[in-house]
């Protein structure tokens, strides 16, 4: 029998619930209503209408150009034997690049500061051990910029706490790039007292906790939905180890510790409005400029449905409340205003045209190695889809056949 759902993610909005309770016959009946925004602003920015998107070919002549110049430049800067302060260089970096950080900064600062969170230092609680907020983390582009830009905005006298989840031990690919991110940032903010948290999992040991994720990611009832969930509420629970020594002690010992920040930041909204995706790349060659709008619009439309609400569940269950600096409205608006082919250029490779804005806003940090990262989705990047795929197909290669990440989960599978 097929499973039936009482659950729908709703449109982002603001809703009220009226119920009568005077005449429920031992059922509560509610009437939902959705309130339309009355600001115009927030009206335009849900229809994520851009005016620039198909360039001439003297626009592309001169974005190739550019780029052309700032992979010199930054190459230039990146054989520095000096560390140097964060956005020091003389790259040739547009000023539509300055605005963006400008606004991520802005964005970044108003999710983590002047909170009644902070209030318990004065409690009593010693400040250098009061950890306020904490960054979900794989070294990867979008990560290191949040990290950066968390540094500009926090008391430096606060620990900061990365969180990176690995179904693979130290072979998973986040779990490396975030060892490499964490010397990069210690490099560009060496001032600050930065703390990798390792958060070390077994697919095949979470069965009660597999079934539990199950129940907050409904109604998405995809593998590749699960696989995030539990991913990320491994990650947002904060469980796990650190080091007791510097990189270069390679004798150092690995501590249990658990992150208690109550703020979580993370990258959701950069691949959507900056061309993160694979899908972006096969838009862009099968429908060119208007085609990849076209793409992003609708990942923009629909990511309260297919993400936001999935995410925010799993997190919030550890008690955690997830903030989406790339989502603020600021940071859309702007991005919206710049021409799409100096947001991405998909005529270029991956890890250059893909997000190619926000990696020239990594560059302006003076995030060198960050900035050059491709994309990798948390599902592959902890390597959680890889023993997923073998534990419910036989193999990944089964699990690529049977397009395992769209497949609906059998209330019977091998997850209960």
């Amino acid at each position: 029998m097929e499973y039936i759902s009482y659950w729908e993610e709703l449109p982002c909005g603001i809703y009220s619930m009226h119920v009568d309770a005077s005449n429920s016959n031992a059922f509560l009946v509610g009437e939902v209503q959705i309130h339309e925004y009355t600001n115009s602003i927030l009206k335009e920015l849900i229809k994520w209408e851009r005016i620039s998107v198909e360039p001439s070919s003297e626009n592309l002549q001169t974005s190739h150009h550019k780029l052309s110049r700032r992979q010199h430049d930054v190459h230039s800067a990146s054989l520095e034997t000096v560390p140097c302060e964060a956005g020091s260089t003389q790259t040739a970096i547009p000023m539509r690049v300055h605005m963006l950080l400008n606004v991520l900064k802005e964005s970044v600062k108003r999710r983590t500061s002047l909170y009644t969170i902070y209030q318990e230092v004065i409690s009593g609680i010693r400040q250098e051990k009061f950890v306020p907020v904490a960054i979900l983390f794989s070294g990867g582009l979008d990560s290191m910029i949040l990290a950066a830009l968390l540094d500009q905005c926090l008391d430096p006298s606060y620990e900061i706490d990365l969180l990176t989840v690995s179904f693979d031990g130290e072979l998973a690919p986040d779990r490396k790039s975030a060892k490499a991110g964490l010397k990069e940032l210690k490099r560009v903010a060496p001032s600050r007292r930065w703390r990798l948290v390792e958060i070390d999992a077994d697919l095949s040991d979470l069965v009660f906790e597999t079934s539990h994720v199950m129940s907050l990611i409904n109604p998405a009832n995809t593998y590749m939905d699960l696989n995030i969930g539990i991913a990320l509420w491994l990650a947002s629970g904060g469980n796990g180890w650190v080091s007791d020594a510097d990189d270069n002690d390679a004798t150092h010992a690995r501590i249990k510790y658990k992150s208690n920040a109550r703020i979580l930041l993370v990258g959701s909204g950069a691949d959507e409005q900056c061309a993160g995706y694979g899908r972006h790349r096969t838009s862009f060659r099968r429908g060119s400029w208007l085609g990849l709008h076209e793409e992003m619009k609708l990942d923009m439309q629909r990511i309260w449905k297919r993400n936001l609400g999935r995410d925010d569940r799993c997190i919030a269950d550890n008690g955690k409340e997830a903030r989406f600096p790339f989502l603020d409205e600021d940071v859309i608006r702007v991005l919206l205003d710049f021409p799409l082919w100096e947001v991405a250029n998909l005529d270029q490779p991956s890890g250059t045209g893909d997000k190619k804005i926000l990696r020239e806003v990594a560059e302006l940090l003076g995030l060198y190695e960050a900035a050059v990262l491709p994309k990798r989705a948390i599902q592959f990047g902890s390597r959680i889809a890889r023993e997923s795929n073998r534990k419910n197909f036989g193999s990944n290669r089964a699990a690529n056949q049977a397009s395992a990440g769209s497949v609906k989960i059998c209330r019977k599978s091998n997850f209960n």
